[in-house]
């Protein structure tokens, strides 16, 4: 049975995306930001009649402590983990600053899944061919990456800080794949569609296609076997597509890892 962590399991796409990966017959690790919310999404889940199984994991994406407590979590369920699903995301309208000093869009979006995907590589490794799935978004081709201001202390908009984190998303993949080129464990990203989804209605006051939609391409990344050999690619509707042209920017993809590292040098 295949081992899968999905981030932001408890509702939208992420909670779509589980329900389907444990109905390939997979063991699901269901991702909360707190116990309460994670173990009522579990056991929904497991009532959907699937073949495979669900199980709890949490943590605040927003305080690299709980990351990296989410992570040993996963590790002590899980100790080989076949795909690791970075889909958990926010937006705000206000700029807040987290505990660890990061506004909080780039910190959950970004520097949480940095953080989380680099305590699970070596249980990745130990799988046959581990795969990381990151949620990316459209928007990235707005964003703007100030490599001298990852916390949007100088100007703050709450489109724009989504954006910026949607476009690290990517650039996240890139540098990931380069450091993987030589194992088994594929990283790839995606752009999910028009969501119906707390976030877009709150956020963006519009609707969008259903969360069954939205996983399709999630999915597709985590378990098709046409996927197996691809990576540090974007995707949409389960199709590769060329991200923006600042997406596809090697340097600044190296340039930030590097400085994400720095930012969570005590977390790693």
């Amino acid at each position: 049975m295949k081992a899968v962590l999905v981030t932001g399991a408890t509702d939208g796409i992420g909670h779509e995306t589980a329900r389907q990966l444990g109905a390939l017959g997979w063991h699901v690790l269901v991702h909360g930001r707190n116990e309460a919310k994670a173990r009522r999404a579990a056991e929904a889940l497991a009532k959907t009649g699937s073949t495979g199984s669900y199980a709890p994991v949490w943590g605040d994406l927003s305080r690299m402590r709980e990351v990296v407590g989410l992570a040993r979590q996963t590790l002590m369920r899980v100790p080989t983990l076949d795909v690791l699903v970075n889909n958990a995301g926010v937006s705000v309208g206000k700029r807040t600053v987290t505990e660890d000093g990061f506004e909080l869009t780039m910190a959950v979006n970004h520097f949480a899944h940095f953080l989380l995907t680099h305590r699970l590589l070596d249980a990745l490794r130990a799988a046959r061919a581990g795969r990381v799935v990151t949620v990316s978004s459209m928007t990235h081709s707005s964003g703007r990456i100030d490599l001298d201001d990852l916390a949007l202390a100088k100007h703050f908009d709450g489109y724009s800080a989504y954006a910026t984190s949607k476009l690290a998303n990517i650039l996240f993949t890139i540098a990931l794949a380069r450091r993987l080129a030589s194992s088994a464990v594929t990283a790839n990203c995606c752009h999910p569609g028009v969501i119906s989804t707390k976030l877009l209605h709150s956020r963006f006051g519009m609707g969008g296609a259903p969360v069954e939609r939205g996983a399709r391409t999630s999915v597709y990344l985590a378990s098709s076997p046409d996927v197996a050999n691809i990576s540090g690619k974007h995707f949409d509707d389960c199709r590769e597509k060329t991200p923006a042209r600042v997406a596809r920017d090697a340097k600044l993809a190296e340039s930030l890892w590097d400085a994400t590292e720095r930012m969570l040098r005590t977390h790693l």
